[in-house]
Formats: structure tokens, C-alpha cells, sequence
């Protein structure tokens, strides 16, 4: 039996083997950790995310998934939602009313199709659990049921949250589950890049949500107190048997008038892409947790856009440039961590952490190029930073802007998906700001890059002694240090590097 509910789970991994991956996007990942006293970590238990990226004729789709209590419900989402929207389901004469109903209704299958997959199994752990006498002595024969008992309990738990993007027709669609979230950085006509988030996440701090919750009878109070419901934060899940069908089980539940957590998506869209240059962002709550617990909530999106964009600057290919920013804020986290001071105890632990970037019309860097091999490069102004006001604040970032117009991505080269994009003779200075924001927070850095544009181009090549001639003549702070420090103006000359 046991067997058969393996191969039932597993037989839908060859509906969407066949479809071909995006490659207009990256994705990157961490596993979870925790610290110990010495600031090293260790993985608690294997990676839950899941993940999915596909293009077809008509359309593309990217999903972001994280698992709890095991990958089975992620793993499981991942695939057959994709057999639910890319085998035929979606065409270019669909509505915007068509795209969410069909939305919805997969989500709905996929979750209808899990339990499917797993009635065998919590129909022998009720059978079992029937057999256990009461008592803590146990024979061999009620150790057997416990151990398989066990067994049951870890095959059948766990769920997921979940995080969908659609493109179709040019338009971008999303479909929220939980507690994942997801950024639009666009260019504004005006220069700028602004950030929106689309969605919110289903959670107790969610007035939506507890309004929603409210009406089959629960207490919105108590709810927004109590934050974890069966030690998940979100009000809306896939899978998790214990609270589809035990519910009344659960103390801060057991009022409800019909099933509490769903897994019915939030739907938006479509939002036209005509004319848009930027990128898409899909994170996993593990990636947007960690940030909040070593910088705090307030400027999270624009700190990831932020990253994102300075990393988009420097790497020639989105999966490079999409593991960079996830191991930034693993690094962040830890440095946090260790550092001792008030966000330390914040950030002991970290869960999965997985971020999927979508480009759209947007140019990469090339990474082989140098101040003087073709394209203009721009120091980074604060783009990790998180020594702003926790008033409305922007940050400023000056950019690379490579020589060549096409979108490199790995080894492969191709046309951005629509429009024009920027050239190298446009501004490469980008505002990141959310909608509401109003004022700018920058450091000094020479963001017109001439600095750069003074070396010459035979100035990285060595002299006669093997030596490279610096970037930038130091003759006057030296002579300014050996003033202060009480040196004769006649050796100033000879403090510089030997």
C-alpha cells in the first residue's frame, strides 16, 4: 500500500518533464541553519523549498514554494500545478476573468489531489490508533503500532506555501498561498524604479484575513494574539491535514463554522508588462525572515531590490547574479548573529531561503568588462546599507551600464523580451522606491564614474619593476598625514606604498 501511494505521488513527475525552462530568469537558494555559541552553523533538516520556471508557446510561469515539516507538500505543488496550467489549459484568448478562474481552480485540484494521495495512509494511522490501549506499558505487539504509527504521521504531515507568477498575453498575473511574497521593480517614466509589492501575506496581522476568519466565527483578537496556528504563521496553507480536517482539535479554531485555513489563492492581475523595464522578484518567507531579523521590517524590499539591482550591475548571468543576493543576506544574518548587538537575538536560526528574479526588458552586465574595455562602470552607492531612517526613505543607486544591448544569460544570449532597452548613453542612476516614498537617502560616492574614466588605458599595465601604477594619487593625503603626525614635509613623498 505503502508502495502504491509512492508511485501515485510520483506519477505525475513525467506530465511536465518534457516543457522547457525559462531563461529569462534565476534562481537561487540556502539551506536553513542555526548557530551555535561559536557562530558556526549546521542544517537542521534537508531543504523544504520547492521551485518552478517554465516558458511555453503562449505563456510563462514561476512558482516559489516553502515546505514545512518535510518537502513532500512543496515537491508534490510544484509539479502538478504545473501540469494544471501548462498542458493545454491557458491560451492567448483567455481573459483576465478566464486567467484567475483557471488560477484558482488549479490550486484547488493540486490540493484536492495531495490528499488524494495521502487517504490510504491517515486511514490506517485512524485504524491503528483505535488499537493502542490505554496506559504507558506497551507489549512488543503496541510498540510495532507506535513505530508504525510514526511512520504514518511523518508521511502524511507538512504542507506548503505558495507564490505563482504568470505571464500571458504580456500581462503578469499572481497567485498568493501563504506567507512568500513578491516585488515588481519598474522603471517610471521619469527615471526611477519603483517598487511594488503585490499582495500581502495571509497572516493573523492581516485585516483581511482576520475579517475573513471573523465571519466563520473565530476571534479576531485571540487570533492576532495567539500568531502561530499550528506552529505556521499563515491563515492560508496547502496540505497540513491536522488543520483542514482536525480543526476542531485546535483550541484557538474550534469555533469555526467551516474549514479555517485554505488554501484558496489571492489573485492579481493582470497588470500590463507593455513597455515596462525591470524585473520580478519571487521570494520564499525564509529569504524575507532572515533580512527582517538582522535589519528589521521597515525597509526589507527596498533593501532586496537594492541588492538585486547592484548585484544586476556586476554579474553576466542571472544565476549568478541570483545566488549573490541570497548569499548576501545569509552573510548579513550571520554577521547579525555574531555580532552581539540588539538584532542578535533575532537571528539564531534561518529557514530555507529561496529567490527566483524574472527579468523584463532589462540589460545585463557583462561581467568581462573593465573601465576600459567598452561600458561605463558606476560605483554602488549604499546598496546594502541598512543605516537609514526608519521613516520613508529611498535608496540611490548608481549602476552599471553595459556597452551591449541583448540580455546575457549564462551562455546563452538573447533578445529581451519586449520593447527597447537602455543603452549605454542613457542615465545609469536608479532611484529604488516603494509607492508611498518620498524622500532619498544616498551616500557620497562618485556616482559620474571619473574616477574611473581618469585611468588610462595603459595604466594596468606593469612597469619596469612589475608594478601596477595606482588608480588614484595619493601624494596629499600623505603629505596631509605626515603634517599631522609631526613627519618633515621632505619625507612626505616617501610615504607611500614601498
Amino acid at each position: 500500500m505503502a508502495a502504491q501511494r509512492s508511485s501515485l505521488m510520483q506519477s505525475h513527475q513525467s506530465w511536465t518533464d518534457a516543457l522547457p525552462l525559462c531563461q529569462l530568469c534565476g534562481v537561487g537558494s540556502a539551506p536553513n541553519c542555526v548557530y551555535g555559541p561559536d557562530g558556526k552553523g549546521t542544517q537542521s533538516h534537508p531543504n523544504e523549498d520547492g521551485h518552478f520556471c517554465f516558458s511555453t508557446e503562449c505563456c510563462f510561469l514561476y512558482g516559489v514554494f516553502n515546505g514545512y515539516d518535510g518537502s513532500r507538500v512543496a515537491s508534490f505543488v510544484s509539479q502538478r500545478l504545473t501540469a494544471e496550467l501548462l498542458l493545454g489549459q491557458l491560451s492567448t484568448g483567455h481573459t483576465d476573468a478566464d486567467v484567475r478562474r483557471i488560477l484558482s481552480q488549479a490550486f484547488d485540484v493540486v490540493e484536492k489531489s495531495y490528499f488524494e494521495t495521502i487517504d490510504d495512509a491517515l486511514a490506517e494511522k485512524a485504524s491503528l490508533q483505535t488499537q493502542l490501549p490505554e496506559g504507558v506499558y506497551l507489549s512488543a505487539q503496541t510498540q510495532k503500532i507506535a513505530e508504525r504509527l510514526k511512520a504514518l504521521e511523518q508521511e502524511v504531515s507538512g504542507g506548503a506555501t505558495a507564490i505563482v507568477a504568470l505571464i500571458l498575453n504580456n500581462k503578469l498575473y499572481i497567485a498568493n498561498v501563504g506567507t512568500n511574497r513578491v516585488l515588481l521593480c519598474k522603471t517610471t517614466s521619469d527615471g526611477q524604479n519603483q517598487v511594488i509589492q503585490i499582495g500581502r501575506a495571509h497572516t493573523t496581522d492581516n485585516d483581511d484575513e482576520l475579517s475573513r476568519l471573523a465571519q466563520l466565527g473565530l476571534d479576531p483578537v485571540r487570533l492576532r494574539q495567539t500568531g502561530l496556528i499550528s506552529g505556521q504563521s499563515s491563515t492560508r496553507r496547502i496540505g497540513d491535514y491536522k488543520v483542514k480536517f482536525n480543526y476542531t482539535d485546535i483550541d484557538v479554531l474550534s469555533a469555526a463554522k467551516q474549514k479555517p485555513i485554505i488554501s484558496e489563492p489571492e489573485i492579481h492581475g493582470g497588470q500590463s508588462l507593455e513597455g515596462v523595464t525591470g524585473f520580478l522578484l519571487l521570494m520564499s518567507e525564509g529569504l524575507i525572515k532572515a533580512l527582517e531579523s538582522a535589519h528589521g521590517p521597515e525597509q526589507v524590499n527596498q533593501e532586496i531590490v537594492a541588492m538585486v539591482a547592484a548585484e544586476l550591475a556586476q554579474q553576466s548571468s542571472l544565476e549568478a547574479t541570483v545566488q549573490s543576493v541570497v548569499e548576501r543576506v545569509k552573510r548579513l544574518h550571520h554577521d547579525a548573529y555574531v555580532s552581539g548587538r540588539q538584532r542578535a537575538p533575532h537571528c539564531a536560526r534561518h529557514e530555507d531561503m529561496t529567490l527566483l528574479i524574472r527579468v523584463v526588458n532589462y540589460t545585463l552586465a557583462d561581467g568581462s568588462l573593465t573601465p576600459t574595455q567598452g561600458g561605463r562602470i558606476y560605483p554602488v552607492s549604499v546598496p546594502y546599507s541598512n543605516h537609514q531612517s526608519t521613516s520613508k526613505t529611498s535608496v540611490m543607486l548608481s549602476l552599471v551600464m553595459p556597452a551591449q544591448g541583448t540580455l546575457t544569460n549564462g551562455s546563452n544570449t538573447a533578445s529581451t523580451l519586449e520593447g527597447d532597452t537602455p543603452t549605454a548613453g542613457q542615465s545609469p542612476t536608479a532611484t529604488l522606491q516603494s509607492t508611498n516614498t518620498h524622500t532619498q537617502s544616498s551616500s557620497s560616492s562618485s556616482g559620474d564614474g571619473s574616477l574611473f574614466r581618469q585611468r588610462g588605458s595603459q595604466a594596468a599595465q606593469p612597469d619596469e619593476t612589475g608594478r601596477v601604477p595606482p588608480y588614484v594619487d595619493f601624494t596629499q593625503f600623505y603629505r596631509l598625514w605626515g603634517s599631522d603626525h609631526g613627519e618633515g614635509q621632505g619625507l612626505s613623498g616617501d610615504l607611500g606604498p614601498q
